[in-house]
């Protein structure tokens, strides 16, 4: 099985001794995407749609660097710090996915990276 990083400075750049995905022969493993601009290093102002919005065009152009996207996504974890946001971050994550939806866990947090109030894990098939 091949182990290949991925990157692109369309995302965040990763902020410790991880990758921002790893390819595999068919799958994409991501490590989770916090809501920070790529263009500015700040993370994105606003309430948690701007934020979610933000955290998953940060996932989507990982899964592009790939050569794949999130129409192919079999997985996705979401992590919220405030699990009543809930219904707020499913009408933007919505926009994202289409059927067959990934499977996917939403749980809560105490806290994130940078503290960020969301963040986005997904398995995407190459």
């Amino acid at each position: 099985m091949s182990r290949t990083p991925v990157a692109t400075d369309r995302a965040p750049a990763a902020i410790g001794p991880y990758s921002q995905a790893i390819a595999t022969d068919t799958l994409l493993f991501t490590s989770g995407v916090i809501p920070i601009d790529p263009a500015t290093g700040a993370m994105a102002a606003g309430d948690i749609e701007q934020q979610a919005h933000q955290a998953l065009r940060n996932l989507a152009a990982v899964a592009e660097a790939a050569g794949t996207g999130l129409d192919r996504a079999v997985k996705v974890t979401v992590f919220l710090t405030d699990l009543s946001q809930f219904q707020r971050v499913n009408a933007v994550y919505a926009r994202y996915f289409a059927e067959p939806y990934p499977a996917r866990s939403t749980v809560q947090a105490a806290a994130l990276p940078l503290g960020a109030a969301i963040e986005i894990e997904a398995v995407i098939a190459l």
